[in-house]
């Protein structure tokens, strides 16, 4: 036996890994699991004033939950979050998924694939606050590169004001939030595939399928835990974004056509009526969401014939379990 591989009687070093997982333990006790349990508790009280030291809890105990979900604005907001997300997710799984084709292909020697990569992924590295500015800069009124371009091309008489288009805003939020997270969900795939086993591929090679069947039929279904992540982790950013639509058109604007929940919470919260209490509620509400929408994607994703299988095996463990009550009877 090796001298390097004898272990020390009477020593545990177990202990050593709970020493260097105690720093994130207790940054994660202080600064998040207490806040969100805060942040539950305050939705049932009446809980507000930027200088409030105290709080009791209400009679009425879902007065909060009740006055956000009748809140036109709130309704609205959840609205424009829903409408900003799809039109962002849809060209953004699009576009990865083509990526990930184009990249994966066996038989498609694409040079510099390192630095496609590092340029798709580039926007997402980007601060919130610097792309505001950039994209601000560009749709910008009445001077601006966009507003000089058509015009130059002819395509408008004059300049026109993005800002006070509600749709235009709109679609100028969602080609933010798609332009920044393309790169991240095709980065994330194609990863997914580079683990699939290649020997698959030979197979359907030798028998003759073609590229697009092996992608739809090989690829795509091997991807399908990738791809739930990929939908989890897009509905939990998309129905939380903030810092663009917060950013970009000053708190939403114009006349609340890019407000999200997040930013409705926070000018609940911080713009002046310190509604702490009403924003908590909100908050909670928005996580009930989410939690629902991400059941219902687990739930729909799963896959069908291993749950068929766990249910056989669970009506065959009862089976067993009965036969073995009635023959010890």
């Amino acid at each position: 036996m090796r001298p390097d591989s004898k272990r020390i009687k009477g020593v545990s070093y177990a202990k050593y890994g709970y020493l260097f997982s105690l720093p994130f333990v207790v940054a994660f006790l202080i600064f998040s699991l207490y806040p969100l349990l805060f942040t539950a508790v305050i939705g049932f009280t009446d809980f507000k004033g930027v200088t409030a030291t105290s709080f009791s809890f209400l009679k009425d105990t879902f007065a909060n939950f009740a006055y956000i979900l009748k809140n036109g604005t709130f309704r609205l907001s959840f609205q424009n979050t829903l409408i900003i997300w799809i039109i962002n997710f849809i060209p953004q799984i699009g576009l990865a998924l083509l990526l990930t084709y184009w990249f994966t292909g066996r038989n498609r020697g694409i040079r510099g694939q390192g630095l496609f990569k590092v340029m798709f992924y580039m926007p997402n590295i980007i601060t919130a606050a610097t792309v505001a500015v950039l994209f601000s800069s560009l749709f910008g009124y009445p001077i601006g590169p966009v507003n000089s371009l058509l015009k130059g091309l002819g395509l408008v008489p004059k300049a026109f004001d993005f800002t006070i288009s509600k749709g235009g805003s709109k679609l100028i939020v969602s080609f933010i939030q798609f332009w920044q997270w393309y790169g991240y969900t095709a980065i994330i795939l194609i990863s997914g595939v580079l683990g699939i086993n290649p020997e698959l591929f030979e197979s359907a090679e030798i028998d003759g399928a073609s590229r697009g069947q092996t992608f739809f039929r090989i690829t795509l279904p091997c991807l399908r835990t990738i791809l739930l992540f990929t939908l989890i982790t897009s509905i939990i950013g998309g129905l939380n974004m903030f810092e663009i639509p917060k950013l970009f058109n000053r708190n939403g604007g114009p006349a609340n056509a890019t407000i999200t929940t997040s930013v409705f919470i926070y000018l609940l919260a911080f713009d002046g009526t310190y509604q702490y209490n009403r924003a908590s509620a909100a908050s909670m509400i928005m996580f009930l969401v989410i939690v629902a929408l991400s059941a219902c994607v687990f739930f729909l994703m799963r896959d069908k014939y291993a749950a068929a299988a766990n249910k056989r095996a669970r009506q065959d463990r009862r089976a067993m379990r009965k036969l073995g009550k009635g023959a010890a009877s």
